[in-house]
């Protein structure tokens, strides 16, 4: 790898080579509910969630799209000089909602002239073709060119630890809302957690193989925390599980990275929890100096993203005929 070349797919620059110009997130927080709690699809929610979802960065729910959406703005414009957005629709599961009220949701977000891309974060088993559908139809009516995105928390392509974590869904589910969202058009991004005390490192090389042959277009890499009152809680406290080494997080990043496509880019490579209520997060210390050390790790060793992405169209083939 030369000096000036990165060593994996880095979202501000790609959202600059996109845009032409830098763009940040606006955060929304709404109040909603999972199926995964309200009886739906199962009872508890997942075993490491709390009561905020995904939402604890972000201003309180009682503020209205348009409320948050603007106070976000205003402080990004006078910090960064900011004059492109993407509103991001982050806590909870976005799309499980009435039909109408999630219009009306992301109607008021495209409504901003300075909005040039929206970002719903949601669960595979809450993607239905009629959210799809009016998407897919507001992008084509919008006045100006509209880019949409679907994050998808799947956490882990192995199903066994899926049910481990009570996730509610299986891959079946997870494969069926990329294709779908595919099919309108929509780029994907997808959420994994690298460090589940029940995956090792051949869960972390399919977790990059099945994303890449799925051609998704976005990956956020996140580290487990542990957050208390939750069942992942208690059974920390119980010693039920070991949560692996920073240095084993940063080796399984790295092996992530080199199986994936090169394509794909990287919104993130390690996450951090909540400030309050944490019994485990980061290994004590901070989430960017993990990044700081994967990426140099990387550079140690000169490797980088895609160095073994040579698994798809017909890998026994082309070995035995085409080298």
């Amino acid at each position: 790898m030369s000096e000036q070349q990165p060593h994996y797919r880095i979202y501000s620059s790609h959202l600059k080579e996109k845009f032409g110009q830098k763009v940040y997130k606006l955060p929304v927080n709404l109040s909603g509910n999972c199926p995964n709690r309200d009886g739906t699809v199962g009872q508890g929610g997942c075993i490491f969630c709390d009561e905020e979802g995904a939402g604890f960065q972000c201003l309180p729910n009682t503020m209205s799209v348009k409320q948050q959406l603007a106070s976000n703005k205003e402080f990004f414009q006078q910090r960064f000089n900011a004059h492109k957005f993407i509103a991001y629709f982050q806590a909870f599961s976005n799309t499980y909602l009435p039909l109408e009220q999630f219009k009306d949701n992301i109607t008021a977000a495209v409504s901003d002239n300075d909005i040039v891309g929206i970002s719903i974060s949601t669960r595979p088993d809450c993607i239905h073709d009629s959210y799809l559908d009016f998407l897919q139809e507001l992008q084509q009516k919008h006045h100006q060119p509209l880019d949409i995105n679907i994050e998808l928390g799947l956490q882990t392509v192995n199903y066994h630890t899926l049910e481990k974590i009570n996730r509610g869904h299986t891959l079946a589910e997870f494969i069926d809302a990329v294709q779908r969202s595919h099919a309108r058009g929509f780029e994907v991004c997808v959420h994994l957690i690298l460090n589940l005390p029940w995956d090792n490192k051949l869960d972390v090389m399919e977790n990059a193989k099945l994303l890449s042959a799925l051609k998704v277009e976005y990956v956020k890499l996140h580290s487990l925390y542990v957050v208390k009152n939750t069942t992942l809680g208690d059974m920390y406290l119980q010693g039920d599980f070991n949560i692996i080494s920073k240095e084993e997080y940063t080796d399984r990043v790295i092996t992530f990275l080199e199986y994936l496509d090169p394509q794909i880019v990287i919104q993130r490579l390690v996450g951090k929890g909540p400030q309050e209520n944490l019994l485990f997060s980061n290994w004590g210390t901070s989430w960017w100096l993990i990044k700081q050390d994967i990426e140099r790790r990387l550079e140690e060793l000169d490797t980088y993203q895609g160095k073994n992405f040579n698994y798809l169209n017909g890998k026994a083939v082309r070995k035995k005929f085409y080298q």
